[in-house]
């Protein structure tokens, strides 16, 4: 078939977009189909009637993940016609031209509906879940608010609009969130009112609106879903802070042990409540849960990620792989779920 590989763009998790797009284009490639690596917002310049005939992979050029975000105003330089619009050159033309769109995007603009709200209306296939399910993900504050309708257990939080007078506190340490942020940029700890108003101060940077919930201290887990059914459990223990944008991308940076050494009831209890948050969101073919499991063993969903990583040490592919599932084969499996 013929593939598009959805990446780049201009969230601030471009980097990370581009080497999950970069793995997922050798492993289409590996199964048999034609397919070409896309940045969303750079397009493509040349002739796309032979598009998929070219060898479109970027590797080369993508470089290590950046310790903090990429220089987005230097990507929007590169557009010859000022970037007025999100889509690069020829990009709507080539993906109408594929049998199918791989969503590698992460981020605004990408993981909260609105490509996927233009693919439905012109009939373009994509992986990954629809618009509307997306943009409900995306937001902290309406996947909190679905949370407690849905009873799914999830530390209590408020929401803050940038400039808004605070009517309610959450008691310290607690966390501040950029409300549709990813990769946990503009996340921050706050343990006393210093720390809070700069952690308020850094979401606000990318978004005008912020959540802020309570710490809770103990083990992170996360646990992924294909078409409603959990793969197994696995647990992130970064080596130093907390599982930040470095923590996340950088080799190294944190042990992550799957399937994740917990009791078959806690498993369990952890698997059951992802295939919940799943139905709750309307998600589909694929997501993954964040969770964290206090001292005491109560068990807290934190969000889902509709388009999780697929990079080398992605969380998504680890789950796979401890149920026999290939990168290979876990792209071919997504990408059938797309139709």
């Amino acid at each position: 078939m013929k593939i598009v590989v959805l990446a780049g763009g201009t969230s601030t998790e471009r980097d990370v977009s581009l080497t999950s797009g970069s793995m997922i284009y050798r492993a289409l490639k590996k199964n048999g189909h034609q397919a070409m690596l896309l940045d969303v917002y750079l397009g493509y310049e040349g002739n796309p009637e032979n598009v998929f005939d070219l060898e479109c992979d970027w590797t080369e050029n993508i470089g290590r993940i950046s310790e903090t975000n990429p220089d987005l105003e230097a990507v929007k330089a590169m557009r010859k016609d000022g970037g007025k619009s999100f889509f690069g050159p020829n990009v709507l033309t080539i993906c109408e031209m594929a049998d199918a769109v791989f969503m590698a995007l992460h981020g605004a603009n990408g993981e909260d509906g609105k490509i996927q709200a233009c693919f439905e209306l012109m009939g373009i296939p994509y992986t990954g879940t629809d618009f509307v399910s997306a943009a409900m993900a995306m937001d902290k504050g309406i996947t909190k608010d679905l949370f407690k309708a849905y009873g799914i257990p999830t530390p209590a939080g408020i929401r803050l609009r940038k400039g808004a007078q605070e009517t309610e506190k959450v008691p310290f340490p607690c966390i501040v969130k950029a409300c549709c942020g990813g990769s946990s940029v503009g996340v921050c700890i706050a343990r006393d009112e210093q720390e809070y108003e700069a952690a308020k101060k850094e979401a606000f940077l990318y978004d005008e609106e912020a959540v802020v919930e309570q710490y809770i201290t103990g083990r992170e887990f996360s646990v992924g879903v294909m078409n409603g059914k959990a793969l197994p459990v696995i647990e992130i223990a970064p080596k130093q802070g907390f599982y930040d944008y470095k923590n996340k991308y950088q080799a190294g940076s944190a042990v992550e042990t799957c399937p994740a050494e917990i009791t078959p009831q806690q498993t369990a209890r952890m698997q059951e409540i992802a295939e919940q948050v799943f139905a709750a969101l309307r998600l589909k073919n694929y997501a993954r849960m964040d969770f964290m499991m206090d001292t005491d063993g109560n068990m807290y969903c934190l969000e889902a990620n509709t388009l999780p990583g697929m990079t080398p040490t992605s969380l998504l592919p680890q789950e796979a792989a401890a149920v026999g599932i290939s990168f290979e084969q876990l792209c071919e499996q997504i990408l059938k779920n797309a139709f």
